[in-house]
């Protein structure tokens, strides 16, 4: 499994080597941009975007082009989350729509992202709340022309905060025997040791959390907790790396 590690600090990209996983939102407020030194992938905000206004603001033009300038300025992104629909119940009610019509625009940002720029490597995402939902928005993708089974990987969306439940596994266990390769987003430590068989890659900002309710963590490191400290990601994601192996 490819291991993405989460930041909030795009300055990171010109800092180390190791796969960073790194939001549209915190990339879009920045004149400039750094210069990667190591692979990336780009989440798209939408959780952001959709909890706090109900709808997506960013158009596809707009967002295509700035996968586009990140791609070109930064280099090395390997591949950018489409514009999906969540389909938690309380996203769900703050859209008012219904989990079939997120699903329907899931597959329409697919479309339009792959139309308006096509050198772009576009990541899929299945999205639902049960099971069947899943499976409904799989079939749907068939027949609007796109074979999950042949992309090179399939975000599964709307389990981050089931991770801990035996639903949150039995959803990526369920489309995982349909043959697809899964991205898990925001993958929490005991998730990724029970699902890791399941998953192709998967991203985390665990570490994140937990530093910020531990001390400064290496000596002489003056900044309160490690919530923003680049040695203590990496530390924690070898420490990571190392369980699951």
């Amino acid at each position: 499994m490819k291991f993405w590690l989460g930041t909030h600090k795009p300055g990171w990209l010109a800092r180390t080597d190791v796969p960073l996983f790194v939001s549209h939102r915190t990339l879009a407020v920045r004149k400039t941009l750094p210069r990667a030194r190591g692979p990336w992938a780009l989440d798209s905000g939408g959780f952001t975007e959709l909890s706090m206004y109900g709808e997506w603001r960013t158009t596809p033009r707009e967002y295509a082009a700035a996968v586009r300038r990140y791609r070109d300025e930064i280099g090395r992104l390997e591949w950018a989350a489409i514009q999906d629909y969540m389909c938690e119940p309380w996203i769900v009610g703050k859209t008012g729509l219904s989990v079939a019509e997120h699903q329907r625009r899931t597959i329409d940002s697919l479309i339009s992202l792959r139309m308006l720029a096509p050198d772009i490597t576009w990541l899929p995402v299945v999205q639902g709340w049960r099971g069947s939902d899943y499976l409904r928005h799989i079939d749907a993708y068939e027949r609007a022309g796109f074979a999950t089974s042949h992309e090179p990987l399939v975000g599964v969306g709307s389990v981050v905060r089931r991770q801990g439940t035996a639903e949150g596994g039995e959803i990526f266990k369920l489309v995982s025997w349909l043959g697809l390769r899964l991205h898990g987003f925001g993958v929490k430590i005991g998730a990724l040791k029970r699902f890791a068989s399941y998953l192709a890659s998967g991203d985390s900002l665990a570490w994140s959390y937990a530093a910020r309710r531990n001390p400064p963590c290496f000596p002489g490191h003056t900044h309160i907790h490690g919530g923003n400290c680049l040695e203590y990601a990496l530390a924690w994601r070898r420490e990571l790396l190392g369980s699951l192996a």
